[in-house]
């Protein structure tokens, strides 16, 4: 492939993961039409927004084995029309079971087949000599969907109701994700029926498969990374809306916040991605996770009715924080299991990932029902930021230990 088509693909597969993702972070502001229409507890509703991680962990790992025999690309075609049906089925939910069954299911199982796994063994493939920069610019399509997508949530909903925002979000999901996921496929040359035992720089790939990988410390600090790191950010990004409009932000503002947060994380992803090509990795995480903490101090600082410049503030934290969690945890996994078995095993990584996403957004609500806070979830969220800082250090240690 061309370097310009190259990088047309990194463009192109940003864009489907905007809208794969946006529709994830939408869900922070579907939450508070919801709870304006039905008499559903936080609890509930956050209950459906871990379902909806779980099961978007749960197949990652299948995801990540079919992409090790399959073109990505063709994946994420399929994953594009299954997101819109689950999208247009979600407008018609009536019920907890519905929602946790049609969004915390249906469309869980269609944003992981047209999104991250597949977006990550594609660029794996291909730019393993600018790894990090490759992924920080697809990941930080996460970001533009953040700046575009959740926005575009509310505006609809506060025009026409939530079930019209599904609609239409299904409508526009396959008008992209299936075209240009096809295009890309049709770009991309077949995949040769031998694994290469070489990245593009010409260095030897680990052919390390998913039980040997299972038997060494640093697979299991990788997981630590992803869990912990993964409870502390999407804490924040469930609740953050629902906070704010606690704190008397007005529904928009607290809505563009999540806006400003993907503006922020595209910032950080990409240029994040392009400082772990030259600086190590972890050292890089490090920085991005205690950044993030820092987020969650801000925004338990904030009270009564916070100025919006503080606001945003937390929101630009937050957003170069969170994108170490995002796209640097794939690039590390990489760098120790880049072989014939990455998307098996970073496939597994993203389940460890999404128990993490599960856990803390359901921990936050049902501590807020039973104290009327969320001081005591953000405490937490800082606690396991500060423990997936650690265990990326700790592999770092580990890895130049190994070296030398």
């Amino acid at each position: 492939m061309t370097q310009p088509r190259r990088a047309l693909s990194l463009g192109v597969i940003a864009l489907t993961l905007a809208l794969a993702y946006g529709v994830w972070y939408s869900y922070s502001v579907v939450l508070v039409a919801l709870l304006r229409d039905y008499v559903w507890s936080r609890s509930v509703l956050a209950g459906a927004f871990s379902v909806f991680t779980l099961v978007h962990g749960g197949v990652n790992p299948l995801i990540g084995a079919l992409c090790d025999r399959l073109r990505p690309m063709r994946l994420m075609a399929g994953g594009g029309v299954a997101l819109g049906l689950a999208l247009w089925a979600d407008s018609y939910i009536s019920t907890p079971w519905q929602l946790y069954l049609g969004f915390g299911v249906f469309t869980a199982v269609a944003v992981a087949a047209g999104g991250w796994v597949p977006a990550l063994v594609q660029v794996q493939r291909n730019f393993q000599d600018k790894l990090g920069l490759a992924l920080g610019i697809v990941s930080s399509g996460v970001g533009v969907g953040m700046l575009l997508v959740v926005p575009l949530t509310q505006l609809l909903i506060d025009a026409y109701g939530w079930r019209t925002a599904y609609r239409v979000l299904a409508v526009i999901c396959v008008l992209w994700i299936v075209p240009s996921s096809i295009f890309l496929h049709r770009q991309s040359p077949a995949r040769p029926p031998l694994p290469s035992t070489t990245d593009t720089t010409g260095r030897p790939l680990s052919t390390t498969s998913l039980a040997q990988a299972a038997r060494g410390t640093p697979f299991w600090l990788m997981l630590a990374a992803f869990f912990f790191g993964n409870i502390c950010s999407q804490t924040l990004h469930v609740h953050q809306v629902a906070y704010l409009v606690d704190l008397g932000v007005s529904a928009i503002v607290a809505a563009s916040v999540v806006g400003v947060v993907g503006v922020s994380s595209i910032i950080g992803k990409t240029g994040g991605g392009w400082l772990s090509d030259r600086v190590e990795r972890e050292i890089v995480y490090v920085a991005g996770v205690s950044i993030m903490v820092a987020a969650v101090a801000v925004l338990a600082a904030l009270s009564g009715a916070p100025a919006r410049w503080a606001v945003y503030g937390y929101a630009v934290l937050l957003g170069v924080g969170y994108s170490a969690t995002a796209s640097l945890t794939p690039a590390m996994v990489s760098d120790r299991f880049g072989g014939p078995h990455f998307g098996t095993i970073v496939g597994v990584g993203l389940m460890g990932a999404a128990v993490g996403s599960a856990l803390g957004p359901w921990m936050a609500g049902y501590i807020f029902d039973r104290t009327g806070s969320y001081m005591l979830a953000f405490a937490i969220a800082a606690a396991c930021g500060l423990a997936a800082g650690t265990a990326a250090w700790r592999a770092r240690v580990l890895r130049r230990r190994a070296a030398a």
